[in-house]
C-alpha cells in the first residue's frame, strides 16, 4: 500500500480518492469466496459464510477442495488450464443436494486461484438475444443515436429501472450521454458530474474489471477468513473478483441517490475508459453471471464502434484536407502563391474544426477569415503561442485561463487552436471558437462534494442530486481529439506547401537567397535543392539526420546520394527522368540502413519552372514512412489475429452451442473489421498500430466472454429456484 493511501473502509471524502478498494478484504454475502494454493486447491482463505453457504459440518480452512466439495473440484478442472488472470472462466456445478450453483474462476495477482460462488439463476435466452443486439450496435451511424441504443438494449436485457451511457470528457468529468428509465422517474440526461466522483483507483479498476454489480446498497459485508493472504502476507487483490465489496463511500453515495442496486460496464475505446453504461435498480437486484456475461460482450462491442466512428470522422477531414492540399499546389502554379486556395472558401478552413474563424500568420502579415480578433489582437495571441512549448498543434477552451492578459479578446477567441507552419517565429495557422456563455446542469453542486456534519459519521458524499446549474464563461466548446488530429494534418500539409513555396521562391528570388535558405535549412522536413544540371544548392539538416551517414560528407551532385539508397539503380533510373524529362515523381524508395529490406521513405520531386521551357532547378522533399510502415504491419498483425482469434477451440462445444458461438462471433468480427478499415482511414497514423491492437484485444476478449458464456448456457438447466 503507498503511503497516504487509506485501507478500504478507512476513507473519508478528503481522501476517498486513494483509497485502496480492491483490497476489501470482504464481500457482499449472496456469494461465497474461497481461495486456494495451487496446484493440490487447499483452501487458504474463504468468505466467514461459506461453511453455511456449502453447508458443510465445518469450516474447509486447509483442506483439499476435492475432499470437502468434489463436484466443484471436478468442474474446475478442465478451467485450470488456462491463464485466468484476465477474463475470468465460469461453470455451473450442481452441489452435494443438488443446489446449481455458478462458480466463476480466476488467478489474483500474488498467486493462487480465487472462486466465487453464487446461486444459479434458472437459464434464460439472453445469450440468444445477443446477435440482434450486435446487428443493431453496428447499424449505428454515429455515436450519440448508438449510446441511445445501447441505453435500449441494456434496459431490455437487465430489466434495471434507470440505464445511463455515461460519457467522460478530458478533463475526467462525467456527463449523462443518454439515458432509459422507467416511468416517473427523475431524468438525469445531461447532468455533469464532477471528475472526483469516480477516484483514479476506480476508474483504473473500470478498466481492468469490466463489469462491477452491487446487489443491495443495504447490503452487511462479509470478511475473509484470514484477513490476510498465508501466501503474500498481505490483503488480498481483489481487482478481478465480482463478489467483492464496495467502498462505503460508494455505497453511501447510491443511498444518497436513492438507489436500491447497480450495475456498471466499462467502454473502452482505444484502450482509455471513454465512458461507463449505468444501471440503476430502485430495490436490490441480482444479477447472474450469464447477464453480466452480455453486458460485458456487449460493451466491448460498443467500444469498438465508438472507435470505428471517429475514426470516420477523422477520415473524412483528411480528405478534405488533400483536396485542399491539391488545391494549394494548384494555386502555386497559377498564381504563384498558396493563401489564395486556402482562404477562397472559407468553409473549407472552418468546417473540419467546427470553428466560427480562421487566420494565417505568416512572415510578418495575417490574413482571415470569419469572425477573429484584429490585427493587433492576433499578433499578440502569435507572441503568446511563440511562448508555449513547441508541438504539432497547441490548444485551449479558455484563452483567458491560459493568458489572462488576452482577457479582451474573449468574445471571439475563447478557443484557441494553433497549427505551427514553419520552424520561423510568429508563423502559425489558427482557428478560433467564440465565448459559449452556457448554463451547466451537475447533478448536485460540483463545488461542495462533501457535507460534514459534527459526527463523522454523517460524512456522507454530496447528499443532495437536485440539478444544480453553474453558468460557465470564457470558455469555448471544447477541441476535441478528432480536432486535434485534424489541424495536426493541415498544419502539416500548410507546412509542406510552405517549405515548397519557400524552395522555389529560393531559386527565383536570389536577393532573399540567405534569408529563405535559412528557413529552408531549418525546417523538420528533409528537403535537397539543386540546379537544373544537378549540382545540389541546399540540403537541410533534416535530411542529414534522415542519412546518418552524410555527416561529415559533402556530395556535391543529386546523383552523389545514390549509394545511400538500398536500390541505388532504380533510383537513379528515376532521377534521371525528372531532369531529363523535367517531370515530376512521386515515389516510394527505401534507404539502405545495413539491415537488410532498408528505411522507407516517401520522395516528392517536381521541376521548378520560370518559364515554360526554362527550369532554374529541382526540389526533393522526403517524407519518413517508418510511421505508415508500422501502421501498416500492425493492420497485418490484426487480420491475422481476427483470424486466429475467430477459430474455434475445437472440441469444447456440442454443435448447437458451436452454431450459437459462430453466430455471435462473427458478428463480433464484422463489427472489428469495419472498425479497423476506419481506423486504417483515419487521420493519426502514429496512434494506429495502438488503435487497432485494443481493437483485436477486445475481440480476444470478448471471444473469451463468449466461450465461457456458450459453455455455461450449454449445460443442463437448473431447477427452478423457489
Amino acid at each position: 500500500m503507498s503511503a497516504g493511501s487509506p485501507a478500504f473502509g478507512a476513507a473519508d471524502l478528503s481522501n476517498c480518492e486513494r483509497e485502496q478498494i480492491h483490497l476489501a478484504a470482504s464481500i457482499q454475502p449472496h456469494g461465497a469466496l474461497l481461495a486456494l494454493r495451487e496446484p493440490e486447491l487447499t483452501v487458504l482463505q474463504l468468505s466467514a459464510n461459506t461453511t453455511a453457504f456449502l453447508g458443510l459440518p465445518a469450516a474447509p480452512l486447509g483442506r483439499r477442495l476435492a475432499d470437502v466439495a468434489p463436484e466443484i473440484a471436478r468442474a474446475i478442472a478442465p478451467l485450470l488450464a488456462d491463464r485466468l488472470d484476465v477474463v475470468p472462466a465460469a461453470v455451473r456445478v450442481v452441489d452435494g443436494p443438488g443446489v446449481p450453483l455458478d462458480v466463476q474462476v480466476h488467478r489474483p495477482i500474488g498467486g493462487g486461484v480465487i472462486l466465487e460462488l453464487e446461486r444459479a439463476a434458472p437459464l434464460d435466452d439472453a445469450a440468444n438475444r445477443i446477435e440482434p443486439a450486435l446487428l443493431a450496435i453496428l447499424g449505428s451511424y454515429a455515436v450519440r443515436p448508438l449510446c441511445e441504443e445501447v441505453a435500449r438494449i441494456f434496459r431490455g436485457f437487465t430489466g434495471y429501472d434507470r440505464v445511463m451511457v455515461y460519457r467522460f470528457d478530458d478533463d475526467g468529468h462525467g456527463e449523462v450521454f443518454a439515458e432509459e428509465h422507467a416511468a416517473g422517474m427523475e431524468p438525469y440526461l445531461g447532468n455533469r458530474y464532477p471528475a472526483s466522483d469516480i477516484p483514479a483507483i476506480a476508474r483504473r479498476l473500470y478498466i481492468r474489471n469490466r463489469v462491477r454489480v452491487v446487489t443491495d446498497v443495504h447490503y452487511a459485508p462479509v470478511r475473509l477468513e484470514p484477513r490476510l493472504s498465508p501466501l503474500t502476507g498481505q490483503d488480498l487483490d481483489m481487482s478481478l473478483c465480482v463478489l467483492r465489496s464496495t467502498s462505503p463511500v460508494h455505497v453511501q453515495y447510491l443511498k444518497n441517490m436513492a438507489v436500491g442496486a447497480t450495475l456498471v460496464a466499462s467502454i473502452l475505446v482505444g484502450g482509455r475508459l471513454w465512458g461507463l453504461v449505468s444501471c440503476h435498480h430502485n430495490t436490490p437486484r441480482r444479477t447472474p453471471f450469464a447477464l453480466r456475461a452480455v453486458t460485458e460482450l456487449l460493451a466491448e462491442a460498443v467500444g469498438t464502434r465508438i472507435a470505428a466512428l471517429e475514426s470516420f470522422v477523422q477520415s473524412q477531414a483528411e480528405l478534405a484536407v488533400r483536396r485542399l492540399e491539391q488545391r494549394m499546389i494548384e494555386a502555386i502554379t497559377r498564381d504563384g502563391d498558396w493563401r489564395t486556395a486556402l482562404f477562397d472558401n472559407a468553409q473549407t478552413l472552418l468546417l473540419p474544426l467546427g470553428a466560427s474563424g480562421a487566420a494565417l500568420l505568416f512572415e510578418g502579415q495575417t490574413q482571415t477569415t470569419g469572425d477573429v480578433p484584429g490585427t493587433a489582437g492576433l499578433r499578440d495571441i502569435g507572441k503568446w503561442l511563440d511562448a508555449q512549448p513547441r508541438a504539432p498543434v497547441i490548444a485551449t477552451a479558455s484563452l483567458v485561463g491560459a493568458a489572462p492578459h488576452l482577457a479582451g479578446l474573449t468574445r471571439v477567441s475563447s478557443g484557441v487552436l494553433a497549427a505551427p507552419i514553419s520552424t520561423a517565429p510568429g508563423e502559425y495557422l489558427v482557428w478560433f471558437r467564440p465565448e459559449q456563455v452556457s448554463t451547466v446542469t451537475w447533478g448536485g453542486d460540483p463545488t461542495k462534494p462533501v457535507l460534514i456534519g459534527d459526527d463523522p459519521r454523517d460524512l456522507s458524499p454530496r447528499q443532495s442530486f437536485a440539478k444544480w446549474n453553474q453558468v460557465v464563461e470564457g470558455r469555448s466548446e471544447p477541441w476535441s481529439p478528432k480536432d486535434l488530429a485534424t489541424a495536426r494534418l493541415i498544419g502539416d500539409t500548410v507546412t509542406d506547401v510552405v517549405l515548397q513555396f519557400r524552395s522555389v521562391r529560393m531559386l527565383i528570388a536570389e536577393d532573399q537567397l540567405a534569408q529563405v535558405r535559412r528557413q529552408v535549412g531549418l525546417s523538420a522536413q528533409p528537403v535537397v535543392i539543386c540546379d537544373p544540371t544537378g549540382n545540389i544548392d541546399l540540403r537541410n539538416e533534416a535530411f542529414d539526420r534522415l542519412l546518418p551517414g552524410l555527416r561529415g560528407a559533402a556530395p556535391r551532385r543529386i546523383d552523389h546520394l545514390l549509394p545511400y539508397f538500398a536500390d541505388p539503380a532504380e533510383v537513379g533510373r528515376r532521377l534521371r527522368d525528372v531532369m531529363d524529362n523535367k517531370r515530376s515523381w512521386r515515389g516510394e524508395v527505401r534507404l539502405a540502413d545495413g539491415q537488410g529490406a532498408g528505411k522507407p521513405v516517401l520522395v516528392r520531386a517536381d521541376p521548378v519552372f520560370s518559364a515554360p521551357d526554362r527550369v532554374l532547378g529541382f526540389v526533393f522533399l522526403f517524407n519518413d514512412l517508418a510511421e505508415r510502415k508500422a501502421a501498416d504491419a500492425a493492420r497485418r498483425r490484426f487480420q491475422a489475429g481476427i483470424e486466429e482469434g475467430s477459430r474455434r477451440p475445437a472440441g469444447r462445444f456440442d454443435r448447437q452451442a458451436d452454431l450459437a458461438y459462430q453466430a455471435i462471433l462473427a458478428s463480433v468480427v464484422e463489427n472489428a473489421q469495419l472498425a479497423a478499415l476506419e481506423i486504417a482511414d483515419g487521420v493519426d497514423v502514429a496512434r494506429m498500430p495502438d488503435l487497432l491492437e485494443s481493437v483485436r484485444a477486445s475481440v480476444a476478449r470478448t471471444a473469451a466472454v463468449l466461450e465461457t458464456l456458450i459453455r455455461h448456457a450449454s449445460q443442463l438447466p437448473p431447477r427452478d429456484e423457489d
